[in-house]
């Protein structure tokens, strides 16, 4: 005996494979909304400071010493800051004469993106005893580094090709422009260059 499906059993057939492509299709359009949530991405191209060589201090003044290329990275920033880096020693009379200078313009333009920090060449024995008490005495409020690299022919060509080693010396710098000065400098002075670098 041969099977003849009727009309209602082949219109459920339809009905149903209708029905499945219907879903199909909804589903096939619907987004998909269990996503994972994004991961911030890190700025890997901002280096850090390097790890300084010592931590000096006492009870209110710290100070790192770095070698040259620790004290490199603090002459080489591409921001929109401008940088004053002075060397100097506390047995510099004409240093310590100009170090006012310094911490004026450090304290009136620090809010203006100018950054004065004080790279001290004095002898690492005499941090504690002289520059420590020294930061304290003046009441220093710049940044305060110590070079402190022995190699002084290798690394004096790399501030400034032009600088003989006398102190006091200052390089300001921004990402447009560097100029390095091997002289003293008068408050006035001081900001009428730091002005050219705006």
């Amino acid at each position: 005996m041969r099977f003849t499906p009727k009309i209602p059993v082949i219109a459920g057939v339809m009905l149903l494979c209708s029905f499945a492509i219907s879903c199909k299709e909804r589903a096939d359009n619907t987004e998909i909304t269990t996503q994972e949530p994004a991961i911030p991405i890190v700025d890997t191209t901002i280096i850090q400071p390097p790890k300084p060589l010592k931590v000096y201090s006492n009870d209110t003044v710290s100070v790192n010493a770095y070698e040259y290329s620790g004290l490199e990275y603090y002459l080489k920033q591409k921001n929109d800051t401008t940088y004053v880096v002075n060397f100097w020693a506390t047995w510099c009379v004409p240093c310590v004469e100009e170090l006012p200078n310094f911490e004026k313009i450090n304290a009136k333009y620090k809010e203006n993106k100018v950054k004065v920090i004080l790279v001290s060449l004095d002898m690492a024995k005499m941090v504690e005893t002289k520059l420590l008490p020294f930061i304290n005495q003046k009441q220093i409020k710049s940044q305060v580094l110590l070079l402190r690299d022995p190699d002084a022919d290798s690394w004096i060509p790399k501030v400034d090709s032009t600088w003989s080693g006398a102190i006091p010396a200052t390089l300001i710098y921004n990402k447009d422009m560097r100029k390095f000065y091997e002289r003293s400098f008068t408050y006035d002075e001081l900001e009428k260059e730091i002005s050219n670098f705006k």
